[in-house]
């Protein structure tokens, strides 16, 4: 067990060490449902305890070397436009060199990716238009993206920005954890990777410069499939 991995207590800022992958299920939206073998959320939690700090695959989305200062399971980021948060897998601190970064991970195995920008956005409310605007803003886009953009990418991409802001860290980075051995829904992230003017491949990042100064990094990290066993 990593010591370095921390669990949230009754949504304050106090944190104690996991105990380990069964920890992490409490505090999934669905703990019952979502908790099962060969899905996202089991798969991710064991992958992750059982590294020594960063999983292979992460590491390999960061400058050499890169090292974990701390990892928070299901952390939630406050969005503008309601009380729903988003809800990111896993945020990580992470040195490599002289630099620091603000990382939220995606664990995906066969689920999708939610909801389109187009469907998400049908009929929006205040709420909706005020979320919109600020992740566009954060984003560093001059409109609304295409409607077949998944809403679920921007907003995860939107709260490693947010987090890198609050711990003025040096980047922030948006990483999707794959288990799935077809890499299914990948086509959906190279769309999004797209709107930064990037073309992206599994396992090599893309950095890019946003309008507002901040260092973005993507990535799609190739997990390893024995976990999906656990």
């Amino acid at each position: 067990m990593a010591s370095h991995m921390l669990r949230k207590i009754n949504r304050t800022r106090v944190y104690i060490p996991s105990q380990g992958p069964a920890s992490w299920q409490g505090f999934l939206a669905e703990p019952v449902r979502q908790w099962r073998t060969g899905c996202s959320a089991k798969t991710l939690a064991h992958c992750w305890e059982s590294a020594d700090g960063l999983p292979h695959e992460i590491a390999q989305m960061l400058d050499d070397p890169a090292e974990l200062l701390l990892a928070l399971p299901e952390h939630k980021v406050p969005l503008d436009g309601g009380n729903r948060d988003s809800q990111n897998d896993v945020f990580a601190l992470i040195r490599f060199g002289e630099q620091t970064c603000a990382a939220t991970i995606e664990g995906k195995v066969s689920e999708p990716f939610g909801p389109t920008v187009g469907e998400w956005y049908a009929e929006p409310s205040r709420g909706k238009r005020d979320r919109m605007r600020q992740l566009c803003g954060l984003l560093g886009f001059d409109g609304m993206p295409p409607a077949h953009v998944r809403y679920q990418l921007m907003h995860r991409t939107a709260s490693a920005l947010i987090e890198a802001q609050r711990f003025k860290t040096d980047e922030a980075a948006m990483i999707v954890h794959s288990f799935s051995p077809g890499r299914m829904w990948f086509d959906d992230f190279a769309t999004f990777a797209s709107l930064f003017g990037a073309e992206v491949r599994p396992d090599l990042p893309r950095t890019f410069v946003l309008k507002s100064g901040q260092r973005l990094r993507l990535g799609w990290a190739t997990g390893n499939e024995d976990f999906l066993k656990c």
